[in-house]
């Protein structure tokens, strides 16, 4: 007896907005592809008279403690604590910084 009941405009509209989310969702995963490799950061500081280690830092056009800690593999800390035994070291200069972050460059 009777039929489905027709369904109102706004039944009609949320029901292809959820659908329009599905379909975004499943390209996204699509579009992701392989799951990304982790890399376990070091808390070990590199020696700061190891010349290679000083040799590639110099390279550096501007040293930060991220650029540090991405490059070698190590924790924020950790390249912030080598940052400043570089510069006690005069391999180093600082050129501005803050309570939070400080620059650094290349001794000429």
């Amino acid at each position: 007896m009777g039929g489905k009941k027709k369904l109102g405009i706004k039944q009609m509209e949320k029901q292809q907005a959820d659908k329009a989310e599905e379909d975004k969702a499943k390209k996204k995963e699509e579009k992701k592809g392989p799951p990304q490799k982790k890399i376990t950061v070091g808390i070990m500081v590199p020696d700061v008279r190891d010349g290679k280690i000083v040799a590639e830092v110099k390279k550096m056009g501007v040293l930060t403690p991220y650029a540090v800690s991405t490059r070698f593999g190590i924790r924020i800390s950790a390249a912030k604590d080598f940052l400043e035994q570089l510069e006690a070291n005069g391999s180093i200069q600082l050129v501005s910084g803050s309570h939070s972050i400080k620059i650094y460059k290349p001794a000429a």
